[in-house]
């Protein structure tokens, strides 16, 4: 397949000139004007129709006939609208003449002009999105292609429209994120907001990029796989099929549409594998729009934390002091501010008046305070008005007996784990159908490296997976036929295709799998 890209073309300097000047908004109306009668298959306009069509867009305000003169000229300079003359009408007037003779219509350089005026207004109005409806839609169609091309009777005009609809679906998704981003990093950088709309709206966008981010490498392999798959039945060949349904005129004096038509689609085939599949292994676009977001869901957690260390008010002494100034000054009685000083400072009266020494008889009645011996006054005293509690020190718990059942059972789980390994260990390549009957806990196993298996890519056919632990590798090759296996449990029987199944130990120096064998059998209870 080719990732050949189309090559640079430079924009006219003078097709977006007539927004510039000062009768912008006049030239963007008459341009609104031309591209609504274009919708309406009206190819051509006479001055009064132009003048007449100018309130449809908007534009109330009265326009003399100098100035749309001068606003059709100027988009006659740029090469923007066409002028001819009209022979064939018949005139009554000289006058009507004047004004009638001329018809104005959208050059192919004013078309553009104004589909860029379109889109650049609504990117400007929109906001982006990340949309997982787009890309369940791009699966949907490249599921839909896969089976057409392998329908030899099926219809081409089927396959462009197909093809045409996953194009737009993928414009739309890289817009979509573009646009998204855009607005994110500037949400990221705005924190000067209104301090309501600010968390709120930081809180919604947290909640839908973690909505979007939700099943998003599921999305991923699924689009993955079915890019692999029609990449198998030929890119070329789809494109030559949408090619033929696509009908391009071929007109004489014009080169031929075709191979443009196929760079296009080859440059955005290569970009769609850009985003899923890029050739060489790289990082698809969408697993880094996926750290992206994920990046973006904790900066904006910080933010909000952020905001909310900001919004609590710093302490601040000389506000202490003045509010309690406030208080004092306010006071009603000499009783009160003692009450509130002693709150304020936890200066209270003294407490330990009535604690006697550890020795009472060391003290004589006569004994001045300051030769007499300390007192310890416990700071419970203050705090809750008590002294010191003495108690028993409480006895610290033997868990030795704990540990050792819990070291018991994560032992015995070990060995059932090991044991349900290596019960499912095969001699080399079997059917599904050979495990006949398992018990629960080696069934449970066996489903798990299923499951593991089946959400790898296929490579050459063949989808390799391994445990958590890397200890055992499951080697998984498709039915060769249409064979059913049958595996019972003592809870059930589970019907699936008779999938070819290796499972060993991965160690270095491992052997290559011997032959499929067909006599391998392995039952146990429940």
């Amino acid at each position: 397949m080719s990732d050949a890209r189309p090559a640079f073309r430079r924009v006219p300097a003078d097709m977006f000139a007539f927004t510039t000047t000062e009768r912008a908004d006049l030239h963007t109306a008459v341009m609104q004007v031309f591209g609504e009668a274009a919708e309406r298959l009206r190819a051509a306009l006479t001055f009064d129709e132009v003048l007449a069509g100018l309130p449809e867009t908007g534009w109330y305000e009265p326009v003399s006939d100098e100035s749309l003169e001068y606003t059709l000229g100027a988009l006659h300079k740029h090469g923007l609208v066409d002028r001819a003359q009209n022979h064939a009408a018949h005139y009554a007037s000289a006058a009507e003449y004047e004004r009638r003779n001329l018809h104005y219509s959208l050059s192919r350089k004013g078309e553009a002009a104004y589909q860029g005026l379109l889109l650049a207004l609504d990117l400007l109005d929109g906001s982006g999105a990340l949309q997982t409806s787009v890309l369940d839609a791009i699966a949907a169609r490249l599921g839909e292609l896969d089976a057409l091309l392998g329908d030899e009777g099926a219809d081409d005009r089927r396959i462009h429209t197909a093809l045409t609809e996953l194009e737009g679906h993928l414009t739309a998704l890289r817009s979509g994120v573009v646009r998204f981003n855009g607005r994110l990093q500037r949400l990221l950088r705005d924190e000067g907001a209104d301090p309501a709309v600010f968390q709120e709206l930081k809180q919604a966008t947290i909640a839908y990029l973690t909505d979007f981010v939700t099943d998003l490498d599921t999305r991923r392999l699924t689009v993955a796989d079915a890019v692999a798959r029609i990449e198998e039945r030929g890119v070329e060949v789809l494109h030559v099929r949408a090619l033929r349904g696509a009908d391009l005129p071929v007109l004489p004096g014009r080169p031929d549409p075709a191979p443009h038509f196929l760079e296009r689609r080859a440059a955005r085939w290569a970009a769609l594998r850009e985003w899923f599949r890029p050739a060489g292994g790289g990082r698809a676009r969408v697993e880094e729009l996926a750290d992206t977001a994920r990046a973006a869901i904790v900066a904006l957690m910080r933010a909000l934390e952020r905001f909310s260390d900001s919004r609590r008010r710093g302490s601040s002494t000389a506000a202490d002091f003045r509010t309690l100034a406030r208080w004092f000054s306010a006071a009603e009685t000499d009783e009160a501010a003692h009450e509130l000083w002693a709150a304020a400072t936890g200066l209270w009266s003294a407490r330990h008046t009535h604690l006697a020494p550890d020795d009472p008889t060391a003290v004589g009645p006569g004994t001045s305070w300051f030769r007499a011996p300390g007192v310890h006054v416990s700071p419970l005293l203050r705090t809750h008005g008590q002294s010191d509690r003495v108690s028993r020190t409480a006895r610290v718990r033997d868990t030795t007996e704990i540990r050792e059942q819990r070291r018991q059972r994560a032992l015995r789980e070990r060995l059932e784990l090991e044991e349900a390994w290596s019960r499912l260990a095969t001699p080399g390549p079997v059917r599904l159908s050979a495990f006949a009957r398992l018990d629960q806990g080696s069934f449970s196993r066996l489903l798990e490296l299923l499951a593991r298996a089946l959400t790898v890519p296929a490579r050459d056919g063949e989808r390799r997976a391994s445990t958590a632990d890397g200890r055992l590798v499951v080697v998984l090759l498709p039915p060769p036929d249409h064979h059913l296996a049958y595996l019972r449990t003592a809870r059930g029987v589970l019907v699936a295709p008779d999938f070819i199944v290796s499972i060993s130990e991965s160690r270095p120096g491992q052997a290559a799998p011997v032959p499929l064998r067909t006599d391998f059998r392995r039952e146990a209870t429940a």
